[in-house]
């Protein structure tokens, strides 16, 4: 069972709507959580940062804060993303960049330039752990989201290869594919509109979930764990 009460957890996204829930639920588990987030206008609490994953530096910035902080790092939590809509004939060079960079490329950089940190932290007795969230497109990639789908499928399958490698150090790496939940997330995509979906999870019940297994030790969250 992971402690969360006094671990050093720098959540990314914490600007949206998952990643602010996810930073005060950690919170009120007793984690120093640093927030990290590109919108100056929804970031908020203690320990703030302004960050852009798209950046090669990005992540070693955020990284560099939380140490600088609070001396260690005990865990991620890449709540960052974007989305876009609309046929794949129609997908654009710079709506495909956008989706890369932000949802596979800058959640890969950071767990690379994070694990010298985490193991680090292995080897003082705690238990590290990063949380992804590549969501249910990962597994059942969507029409009318072709793009979007690749761009999480693609995060979904670097963490389950680098799992098995970073386990062999301590660190334990997660996965959650939740379903289309209620965020704000669908009304400011890169390109497109939004398609009317079904019911969406809640939220605070997704969140929750996702810190539950954190504290359980759980290495991975399908789709059908929500």
């Amino acid at each position: 069972m992971t402690e969360l009460d006094g671990a050093v957890v720098l959540v990314l996204g914490a600007s949206g709507g998952l990643g602010s829930r996810l930073a005060t639920q950690l919170a009120d588990a007793g984690a120093l959580v640093v927030r990290a987030g590109r919108d100056p206008a929804t970031l908020f609490g203690p320990n703030a940062f302004l960050a852009d994953l798209r950046t090669q530096t990005g992540p070693q910035s955020l990284i560099a804060a939380a140490i600088q902080t609070h001396g260690r790092l005990d865990g991620v939590v890449i709540a960052a993303g974007v989305v876009a809509f609309g046929p794949a004939n129609e997908v654009t060079d710079e709506t495909v960049t956008e989706l890369f960079e932000t949802n596979a490329l800058g959640p890969i950089r950071m767990l690379r330039d994070s694990f010298p940190y985490l193991v680090e932290s292995a080897a003082a007795g705690r238990l590290p752990f990063v949380v992804t969230l590549s969501g249910v497109v990962a597994e059942a990639p969507a029409a009318g989201l072709a793009a979007y789908s690749a761009s999480k499928a693609a995060l979904s399958a670097f963490v389950s290869a680098a799992a098995r490698e970073y386990r062999r150090s301590g660190i334990r790496l997660l996965d959650a594919r939740p379903g289309h939940t209620d965020t704000d997330l669908s009304t400011h995509p890169v390109a497109g509109t939004a398609p009317a979906f079904g019911q969406a999870h809640s939220a605070d019940e997704v969140v929750a979930r996702i810190v539950r297994a954190i504290r359980d030790g759980e290495k991975d969250l399908p789709s059908t764990a929500f």
